[in-house]
């Protein structure tokens, strides 16, 4: 899995357009290898990036799940602890 697509189900607030759009640009970009596509390739690139969208957010509008939302800035201190402890500290 791409490293920078977050996860975006179970999360209060809900995911926004933008975050959902980033990770399709991101899944977009794994699956083709381009970060920019030629011109060549830009308009089904493009297109690919509007459907997968459209496909996420249908996704994430339609599972279900009895846990408790997650909370954004806890997720986010985890992960800095998890990066540090992988990586080491930025201060050592």
């Amino acid at each position: 899995m791409c490293r920078n697509i977050k996860t975006l189900f179970n999360f209060d607030p809900p995911a926004t357009d933008n975050e959902i759009q980033a990770a399709s640009l991101q899944f977009v970009r794994k699956l083709t290898g381009f970060t920019v596509p030629s011109k060549a390739n830009e308009a089904a690139f493009n297109r690919a990036i509007e459907e997968i969208t459209v496909v996420a957010q249908n996704l994430l509008d339609s599972l279900v799940t009895n846990a408790e939302p997650r909370n954004r800035e806890v997720e986010i201190e985890r992960a800095r602890v998890r990066s540090a402890k992988r990586f080491g500290s930025a201060e050592d």
